[in-house]
């Protein structure tokens, strides 16, 4: 090539390079610029956000909604994380996409091809198209406002979902939010106010929106450089206590599995490995919402420290360490780890969400919600059972103790998922050994009186350590396998034990010790003693129970949680019954089989133990309850934390004893438990059969003597709710057939027995019409309607 020509090259690239660079100089120059990971533009005058894309480089991108709606139902908090995605752009003409890429499969391979292959078999999905603007060296310019304008979070998904209406963007009343838009070294933070215009708002969207046609909330986008090459990927083991990040790798060996599982964690190594105490190279540090209130601030910080100690007993000083937000801090920004105060319409659950890298697992923000309001339901509670107003000057400071234990319990608890770890509901039956069980406040008598004292535990259990100890370690790579097989061993060895959410959640469950919201080793024994607690509380609850110059009507919204305080103990007794025994086990040598039946005896316990609950004496409320509470008080209405009501404004008190005797009904005659009950008691004489069960409840239901008043009306409700869950059970298709054999003879005994009964009997009419009903029912002519609308208020905080 000619001298010449090369000189003419080369002034060409420099002056078409030198274009690029001035048209994207030009292009910003009057507006506002933000140096950082993503370098953005703002132009005050147009309203629009530029982002600076390199020509291409993977990336995380988060969003998040930090101003919510404030209702549990609909499920759109304050705070709430969306989906974490590996991402990057693409520049394609005068387009860039955005392109997400599908992180599940994969193959972890040096091979270049190999990935490719699996890769291109998988779909990925572009996410927007972006408007490129203008040209630089090495870099273009994007308009990224429709993007930051856009329903990125699915609220009118969710809505829709919700039935609360139909609901789109409104553009001309959404807009950047300057105030917590920035840029920083590794991550570049965009937030846009969205406003939603609609129809047919439901009822849970109109009582928290001041517009029933409008809603206005704020999304936010977190752009994110990959976190580098020196995080370690620990294994999961099922009995580790944390939650499996799984993926398919397609460059597994034949003989290895093909879904891989590693454990979720934050990263953290010691300064010093080889010391006994060590602090870490970058200690995790949690930053509380300085929104907090005291003396639930101190509460909160006390209650998330607790885990220091587990870090401290594998050998770390300060590793964890809990601090106040700074004012100008952004809770969203991914570079704090946050527990923030989240305010709804109703009390509701708290979350621990975490930012995590979808390539390894790895925890890059833990971020914590916790409603507002579930301390008051604990107050609540705690006024319930004591019942302490007995004069102007009463001192409720035990009353505010417990529900403030209750919120360290939960800071600690919310905090525990934002480190990786799930729940374990078998902790209560093991002596309280996590934080990261549901507990029932564990209440005692003392001396006659209800006892507040221990209601709930005060430090981290020996699980949680065991937890932290198995993901958190610093351990050689040589020797971390023979590491956590050994903890996992000294675990098993000290007699812990765990449960999670899908042995524990399902009422058909049958691990005889995963329950949630229970106390106790022996469920039998523990829903006695909750019964006699529950007794006291009733005994006592009056006009003391509520303050001076509280509505009386509110007497009933205190009643609620003491009249069903054994619920959850009745669920824990009621997995006793066709209960099984069981670990999250892995094939060792030697073998030892877990895996076992509950023994006879014990299941016989539980059955007696939860027919006693349908006893008319134990489910008629005092008749000085029911002659105090009035209907409700101008000014406040019935919600769903009031019992349910078959007579009209009134408080009803029988229907009250219904709810409560169906869920123990629906427990006991669980279909699954039906099944497995059958199965067990073929294989082993000692366990009840389902006939015998059959007989059992019905003796002490429809053929116990009936009492007078109120209790006749009691006993009339239980019986129609025994013949309706038989004859509902006869009508499922899919009960199977040795069951449903056991149903036909018992309700065939049953029409029989109502025609013997005389007519001089306290329940001969209801007895009439359950003779003429049962034939109808088993020839399916009749089909069972359930009361719907009687269930029990809320136990567990509402919302999904």
């Amino acid at each position: 090539m000619k001298p010449l020509n090369i000189v003419f090259i080369l002034l060409y690239c420099f002056v078409f390079t030198a274009v690029a660079t001035d048209e994207l100089t030009s292009f910003v120059e009057d507006k506002q610029k933000h140096q950082g990971f993503f370098t953005f533009y703002y132009d005050d005058a147009s309203g629009k956000v530029f982002l600076e894309v390199a020509q291409q480089q993977s990336f995380l991108f988060q969003s998040a909604m930090p101003h919510g709606v404030g209702s549990n139902d609909i499920g759109l908090d304050r705070g709430q994380l969306g989906q974490t995605r590996l991402v990057a752009f693409e520049r394609v003409g005068d387009k860039a996409l955005l392109r997400q890429r599908n992180t599940y499969y994969r193959a972890d391979s040096d091979n270049e091809l190999e990935k490719k292959a699996v890769e291109q078999a998988f779909a990925s999905a572009v996410i927007w198209g972006f408007n490129v603007v203008a040209e630089g060296k090495q870099r273009y310019l994007i308009d990224y406002t429709p993007f930051l304008l856009s329903d990125i979070h699915k609220l009118s998904a969710t809505l829709k979902a919700r039935k609360q209406g139909n609901f789109s963007i409104d553009n001309s009343r959404s807009a950047f939010y300057a105030p917590r838009s920035k840029a920083f070294e590794k991550n570049t933070e965009l937030e846009a106010t969205v406003t939603f215009k609609g129809t047919g708002a439901g009822q849970y969207l109109k009582s928290v929106t001041p517009d029933n046609n409008t809603l206005t909330v704020n999304f936010h986008h977190s752009l994110i450089a990959l976190p580098d090459d020196q995080y370690s990927m620990r294994k999961f083991h099922p009995f580790s206590g944390f939650w499996a990040h799984k993926f398919a790798d397609y460059a597994s060996a034949i003989e290895e599995p093909l879904v891989k599982r590693v454990i979720n964690r934050h990263r953290l190594a010691k300064k010093q490995p080889t010391a006994t105490l060590s602090e870490a190279v970058e200690p995790i540090i949690y930053y509380l919402d300085p929104g907090v209130p005291e003396p639930i601030k101190s509460a909160l910080i006390d209650g998330a420290m607790w885990w220091d100690q587990a870090f401290e007993a594998i050998g770390y000083k300060n590793a964890f360490q809990v601090k106040m937000l700074p004012p100008d801090a952004d809770p969203m920004d991914v570079r704090y780890n946050v527990i923030q105060w989240v305010h709804r319409a109703t009390r509701g659950w708290s979350y621990g969400s975490s930012v995590v890298d979808p390539r390894t697992g790895e925890i890059i923000k833990g971020h914590v919600t916790l409603g507002s309001l579930r301390v008051r339901q604990d107050y609540l509670i705690a006024l319930g059972l004591t019942s302490p107003f007995s004069d102007a000057n009463t001192d409720t400071t035990a009353m505010k103790e417990m529900a403030l234990a209750r919120i360290r319990q939960l800071s600690a608890h919310e905090v525990g998922h934002t480190l990786g770890i799930a729940h374990n509901f078998s902790a209560s039956s093991n002596n309280r050994t996590s934080v990261m069980d549901y507990p029932h406040p564990y209440i005692r008598l003392n001396q006659g009186k209800i006892d507040l004292s221990n209601a709930y535990d005060v430090n981290l259990g020996t699980w949680d350590k065991h937890a932290v100890a198995y993901g958190y370690q610093d351990v050689e790579p040589k020797k971390e396998q023979q590491y956590l097989a050994n903890v996992i061993k000294t675990a098993q060895e000290k007699g812990l034990q765990f449960m999670s959410d899908a042995d524990a959640r399902p009422q058909s469950g049958g691990h005889s010790t995963a329950h949630l919201w229970d106390n106790g080793q022996d469920p039998v024994a523990e829903l006695q003693r909750v019964l006699d607690i529950r007794a006291v509380a009733l005994k006592n609850l009056g006009i003391n129970t509520i303050p001076v110059g509280t509505a009386l009507s509110e007497l009933e919204q205190a009643l609620v949680p003491i009249y069903n305080f054994h619920r959850y103990q009745v669920e824990a007794a009621a997995k006793i019954v066709a209960g099984i025994n069981y670990t999250y086990q892995v094939r060792e040598q030697p073998f030892v089989n877990t895996l076992s039946i509950v023994e006879g005896q014990k299941q016989q316990a539980a059955i007696s133990q939860l027919l006693a609950t349908l006893s008319p004496n134990i489910l008629t409320l005092p008749k000085h309850i029911v002659e105090l509470i009035p209907p409700k008080a101008y000014g406040y209405n019935r919600d769903r934390e009031s019992f349910a009501s078959q007579t009209g404004l009134v408080f009803d008190a029988i229907s009250a004893a219904q709810a409560s005797a169906k869920h123990t009904i629906d427990l006991l005659l669980n279909k699954a438990r039906l099944s497995r009950l059958a199965q067990q008691s073929a294989l082993d004489d000692s366990v009840p059969s389902v006939a015998e069960l059959f007989s059992q409840l019905i003796n002490k239901t429809i053929k116990q003597p009936v009492g007078k008043g109120h209790e006749m009306l009691v006993q009339q409700r239980i019986n129609r709710l025994v013949i309706d869950k038989l004859a509902q059970l006869w009508q499922q298709e899919s009960l199977v057939t040795e069951v449903k054999a056991e149903v036909f003879v018992t309700l065939k005994s049953l029409e029989e027995w109502f025609l013997t009964q005389t007519e001089d009997h306290p329940l001969a009419a209801q007895y009439r019409l359950l003779s003429t009903q049962v034939p109808l029912y088993l020839s399916n002519t009749l089909k069972v309607k359930e009361n719907r609308k009687i269930t029990l208020p809320p136990g567990s905080p509402i919302g999904a």
